[in-house]
């Protein structure tokens, strides 16, 4: 029996649910959907960009991520209201609970997408699939009210693809015999797991679209981006081998960032940020019970480009002294002095707090290391994070991100 899965994507998830909850709840008239409209952020605290735009908004070229003055520049008369995580939070169960009616197995993805093993669910599926979908687009609309883009494959990469295909409100599949027509025309930056690095080195390589890189040798592709390189090479055709997990996995990654009310260009001023990341990082894995073998430093700079520099520790570790140690190494190896406007620390490669291989003296520092900062990590839980502060932050306050 092939496998039938179905990937259900929202379309302007935020702006759709912010409109359905003004016209259902507070009784407004006017329909955020039908107006140059977006759902942005807050200018004050440095977080001043285009969340979700509706379609007018989109055809005066107004794009998600860009600032609230370029999208205003574009669309003087863009009415711009604040996001509430909460409502679409709710909107988001909501078709979470109306996806388990159809299958067991769901996998939400995200705040606005989901996976859906349909296979074994009817023969209808098995011999009708894009019917079936269509069906359930519908009733996502009649029963909550936003349009849905569903995919439809026999596995979750090729059901995603075909979820991104023409928008808004449609259903596409993606088979496998469909992938020479369907996708490799494509340009190979719209590939799953491509961003903009992985791009650049494949047009040098004179890899310009999906089709291209399916052909391409995969040990070259590997050569020059590693195990990335090969999973793209999958990717590009159409192997994907993951399930479609009905329950959330155990968490692969722990991470925080900081939007900074100020750009920052001070190497000591930044640090201080990375410490205090580090601190609540380093907090969340101790409260787990686990340690992490990869940290990664983030710097968004002030016009917006962003970039990362990760390394692999010698031992895993949930010690904030060790994070912020490596996070600073790396701040210093990847920064090149450009007004700071967003910085993030994240880790990965999660163990379980017993993996970690000391001798007998690290062992022992570790330990008492350890002890310390769960007493503190108590301490802060009890009465706030700032009963104990570290002493460079008195200077300043600056509290936890």
């Amino acid at each position: 029996m092939e496998s039938i899965i179905f990937h259900i994507d929202v379309n302007n998830a935020f702006l759709s649910w912010e409109a359905l909850y003004r016209l259902q709840e507070l009784g407004e008239t006017l329909d955020l959907r039908t107006i140059p409209s977006a759902i942005g952020g807050n200018k004050e605290s440095r977080h001043g960009i285009i969340l979700a735009k509706s379609m007018p908004a989109r055809a005066y070229g107004v794009k998600t991520a860009e600032t609230l003055g370029d999208a205003k520049k574009k669309c003087p008369d863009l009415l711009i209201v604040p996001p509430h995580m909460d409502i679409y939070k709710e909107f988001s169960r909501k078709l979470i609970t109306l996806l388990y009616e159809y299958s067991p197995i769901v996998e939400q993805y995200s705040i606005d997408e989901a996976f859906v093993d349909m296979t074994g669910t009817g023969d209808e599926i098995q011999s009708h699939p894009v019917v079936v979908a269509e069906k359930l687009r519908q009733t996502i609309y009649d029963s909550l009210g936003f349009t849905v883009n569903i995919g439809v494959s026999s596995n979750k990469l090729l059901a995603k693809m075909a979820s991104d295909f023409e928008k808004p409100n449609k259903v596409h599949s993606l088979f496998p015999n469909e992938i020479q027509e369907k996708m490799w025309p494509l340009p190979v930056g719209e590939l799953f797991f491509v961003g903009h690095a992985t791009k650049t080195k494949l047009y040098n390589l004179g890899i310009r679209t999906i089709g291209e890189l399916a052909a391409s040798s995969r040990s070259i592709i590997e050569s020059h981006l590693g195990k990335h390189g090969a999973l793209i090479h999958d990717y590009a055709n159409g192997i994907d081998y993951s399930p479609v997990a009905a329950e959330a996995a155990d968490n692969k990654g722990y991470g925080n960032s900081t939007t900074i009310s100020h750009d920052v260009t001070d190497a000591a001023e930044a640090k201080k940020y990375l410490l205090s990341l580090c601190e609540s990082v380093g907090s969340r894995l101790r409260k787990d019970h686990v340690m992490a073998g990869v940290v990664a430093v983030s710097i968004k700079s002030f016009d917006f480009s962003r970039g990362s520099h990760q390394c692999t520790l010698d031992s895993p570790t949930n010690v904030t002294g060790e994070l912020f140690d490596n996070a600073c190494r790396l701040f210093d190896e990847y920064w090149d002095g450009s007004p700071i406007r967003l910085i993030g620390v994240s880790t990965s490669k999660i163990t379980k707090e017993s993996m970690r291989q000391l001798n007998l003296l690290e062992q022992d520092k570790y330990i008492r290391q350890g002890k310390l900062e769960s007493a503190i990590d108590d301490i802060r839980q009890k009465f706030g994070n700032d009963a104990i502060m570290r002493a460079s932050f008195l200077d300043n306050q600056k509290k936890s991100p």
